[in-house]
């Protein structure tokens, strides 16, 4: 449940790019500022010297026109020239009498600069000059304050596209999550065909999220149906036996069928069928454990298989099939009992879908850093479209009509090999046998 002061996700990506976006715009135009205060400092000053130099060479060009001196001096360019710059200028005379000024008392004006005019290496007078708040000054303070402006609407165009960004691509960004969000509560809810489906224009992640869900959801779909299905075959399975049991024992507590020892017979085999049945489910129960119980050892897996072998070919004689095997001694840690539970399945199914007039044969030996158990058979084998689901509990495939059992002997098989580190693996086609090989780490 969502809590009351979160905020949901489009919102804090958008908040977020539009905080970036105002930061980044805050360094630049401080930067910004720093560098064009820095600039504007250096050009006042250049103009301020050149504006000297030129106020000094005039001086003394016009000092040196006609009759030297400042009698018949004529300063009005320069002192144009200076009012229209925004300075004060006075010029004096070698006695620092007053020749010409653009503002009064210039002797006891605050802040003014004092420039000696040398002719031929003689100083002939003063030049007072007085940079005032009109003319260059007045034009670099409305210089800054364009600057100012530009860098204040530049911060608020870059937020308001930012801001733009953020949202699109938040949403963007939040649909699939949301859609996901949405999905995974169906889910919760009991609708087992909610799908997030097919993302596009969105980040990889999210597509491998949400296959990563639809993938989740197919498998839970897929196990809800294994349990309904292993209930039914459970149920399948021991309702014959049961049946059976129930109306030949009614029928001898009726007396409709006479105590016999062939009946108490068939009485016995219906309670040691029913007895598989549960050996099977526990025997299953505890593959699904058996990492958690296996005592390893170190142990001969061409010994284990040779004496799984030898107790399965009586069962094998009596069904028709020809037993071989090609046992080359490899070591590998595990535990006997277990991996001879593992050849006896393997072998009980090799000998069962074989039928009458085949051949299984074994293999066990060294390859590679593997131990390998390979159990083969020249019987019908296994539809493709069956292949896939050989490992799944009670599955018999289209072959479940003929022989008779639970359909866990490899299951079984695949959960103790994989217990063991080890991989199985199945090879088949119709008409062309099966091969079941199972591989376990090798001991070094």
């Amino acid at each position: 449940m969502r809590s009351r002061t979160s905020r949901p996700l489009w919102v804090r990506l958008s908040l977020t790019y539009v905080g970036v976006a105002l930061l980044a715009v805050v360094i630049l135009a401080g930067i910004t500022a720093v560098a064009t205060e820095r600039y504007v400092n250096v050009l006042v000053s250049e103009r301020r010297d050149n504006l000297t130099r030129a106020l000094l060479v005039d001086a003394a060009s016009t000092y040196s026109t006609g009759k030297p001196g400042w009698s018949d001096a004529d300063l009005g360019p320069a002192l144009d020239l200076a009012a229209r710059s925004g300075t004060d200028v006075a010029v004096l005379d070698g006695n620092g009498a007053v020749v010409a000024t653009t503002f009064p008392h210039p002797r006891r004006a605050a802040g003014t600069q004092r420039h000696p005019i040398v002719i031929n290496g003689q100083r002939v007078g003063t030049l007072d000059i007085h940079f005032n708040g009109r003319g260059l000054v007045a034009s670099t303070d409305k210089l800054r304050r364009s600057l100012l402006h530009a860098d204040v609407w530049s911060a608020g165009v870059a937020a308001l596209l930012a801001l733009g960004a953020a949202v699109l691509v938040a949403r963007r960004l939040s649909e699939p999550v949301r859609a996901l969000t949405a999905a995974a509560s169906d889910v919760s809810r009991g609708n087992r065909n909610a799908r997030v489906g097919v993302l596009r224009r969105v980040p990889a992640e999210l597509v491998d999220l949400a296959s990563t869900f639809d993938s989740m959801a197919d498998t839970i779909v897929a196990e809800e149906q294994l349990r309904r299905d292993l209930v039914a075959d459970v149920a399948h399975e021991l309702r014959t036996p049961v049946a059976v049991l129930q109306a030949n024992a009614e029928a001898l507590l009726d007396g409709v069928l006479p105590h016999t020892p062939e009946q108490t017979a068939s009485l016995h085999e219906e309670i040691l069928r029913l007895a598989r049945m549960v050996d099977d489910l526990q025997t299953l129960a505890s593959a699904e454990a058996a990492a958690l119980h296996l005592t390893r050892q170190r142990c001969d897996l061409a010994g284990i298989a040779e004496s799984a072998v030898t107790a399965m070919e009586p069962s094998a004689a009596s069904a028709g099939v020809r037993l071989t095997h090609q046992l080359d001694p490899v070591m590998i840690e595990g535990d006997p009992v277990r991996i001879h539970q593992i050849v006896t399945n393997l072998l009980s199914n090799a000998v069962k879908f074989g039928g009458p007039g085949s051949s299984t044969s074994v293999r066990v030996g060294p390859e590679g850093r593997d131990a390998v158990l390979v159990v083969s058979d020249d019987g019908p084998g296994i539809d493709p479209e069956d292949l896939p689901h050989v490992f799944e509990r009670f599955w018999r495939g289209h072959a479940a009509t003929s022989p008779t059992g639970t359909g866990i002997g490899l299951s079984i098989a695949h959960d103790l090999v994989v217990a063991h580190g080890g991989r199985l693996d199945v090879a088949s086609g119709p008409g062309g046998g099966t091969q079941v090989t199972a591989r376990f780490p090798a001991s070094r």
